[in-house]
């Protein structure tokens, strides 16, 4: 039988009742075992220290490895918060600026238009005007970043630059040749130095070979006849490290999400924290997301992380999605909360995963609202 593992701090609950995590803990076993996924994991935390993490299932349909806190999934594209973290952190050195043009550091990146309008803060903020997912596929047929680059002198601007919201992967992963110019390291040992060790990751990652060299792993699963079958890890979209490269345990997602909401000040400034949460482009399509249509009232992105307006409150949060893999995260400054969620399969129940967990939050805030009022 799925099992699930919890483990408190000792640290204070925050802002959170600690029956609504034992709730939601009790839930989302239910859930889980329900919709029969093979494994998945979560964890709640606040400024203070971790609240609870979750593990529930195996590694793969042998069953013959449990879930547990250190072990790693793909994070798809939550890998965009890092890329963005990690950019956040250079300009609060002054090694660059949001605004400084991408051919100042990749003199070769070019399109059909005036390529020098394209800034730092365009490809992170998904507002560059390019035609959305541009190339994705050629990235899903096996073609390196580096070839992709060069085809995108045939992309044509869609809008200004920062005045439409035009997602992207290969384009996003721009970032990693500007790091590497600046910095003259390796984009995947620069994350590790100013992120991953600082915050004491120990399970994380940067790309293909390192996930295949990990023993604690949750395998990727996709649903076939009915029934969910393990496949393999496919090395495509870590080809475009700063888009979906990044792999990490739930306590290592913990940990991140603690830096959001401001505990590692040393690693992740209060300036920092705010230049990436400030919603910057609309993204109306989100209103229409599958559990989250029934929540949101208006949706933005800001740099490399989505925003998201429910009447009063605001989540900043963002999604991954690769094959046999899903990944959640989000955190409310205004709550000091934080959860993340890690799932070993192709599954869009993720998003009741974390919709209930906020739904929970927002009318437990709501009913001791009421009971202070007088």
């Amino acid at each position: 039988m799925p099992t699930i593992v919890g483990a408190q701090s000792t640290r204070p609950f925050s802002l959170l009742e600690p029956s609504l995590v034992d709730e939601y803990s009790e839930w989302f076993r239910d859930q889980a075992g329900q919709e029969d996924l093979v494994g998945a994991a979560f964890v709640i935390v606040s400024g203070d220290g971790v609240l609870r993490v979750g593990t529930f299932g195996h590694t793969d349909t042998t069953k013959k490895q449990q879930v547990d806190a250190n072990t790693a999934f793909r994070l798809a594209s939550v890998s965009k918060t890092f890329a963005a973290g990690l950019t956040a952190q250079l300009v609060s050195d002054g090694s660059l600026d949001w605004d400084d043009p991408v051919t100042r550091y990749v003199p070769g990146f070019r399109i059909s238009g005036d390529t020098s309008q394209i800034r730092i803060r365009h490809l992170l903020g998904q507002s560059t005007g390019l035609i959305p997912h541009a190339y994705d596929n050629l990235i899903e047929d096996g073609m390196s970043a580096a070839d992709v680059q060069i085809r995108m002198a045939d992309l044509t601007p869609i809008c200004s630059p920062g005045h439409c919201y035009s997602y992207q992967n290969s384009v996003f992963s721009l970032i990693e040749p500007v790091i590497e110019t600046v910095t003259s390291q390796t984009y995947a040992r620069l994350i590790e130095q100013r992120i991953f060790k600082p915050l004491n990751m120990q399970n994380a990652s940067v790309g293909y070979e390192a996930f295949l060299a990990t023993p604690n792993r949750a395998e990727p699963h996709v649903k076939r006849s009915g029934h969910w079958t393990t496949v393999q890890v496919l090395p495509n979209y870590y080809r475009v490290g700063p888009a979906a490269g990044v792999n990490a345990s739930i306590t290592d997602m913990g940990r991140w999400l603690m830096a959001q909401l401001g505990a590692h000040p040393q690693v992740f400034g209060t300036e920092a924290i705010s230049a990436v949460s400030r919603p910057r482009v609309k993204t109306p399509r989100e209103l229409y997301r599958k559990e989250w249509k029934r929540l949101l009232t208006d949706a933005h992105y800001g740099l490399g992380w989505r925003v998201y307006q429910l009447n009063n409150e605001q989540l900043v949060y963002h999604s991954g999605w690769v094959s046999g893999y899903r990944a959640d995260a989000a955190w409310s400054a205004r709550h000091d909360l934080g959860i993340a969620v890690l799932v070993n399969a192709e599954t869009s129940f993720i998003s009741t995963l974390t919709t209930r967990f906020w739904e929970m939050v927002f009318d437990d805030a709501a009913t001791a609202s009421a009971a202070a009022s007088p």
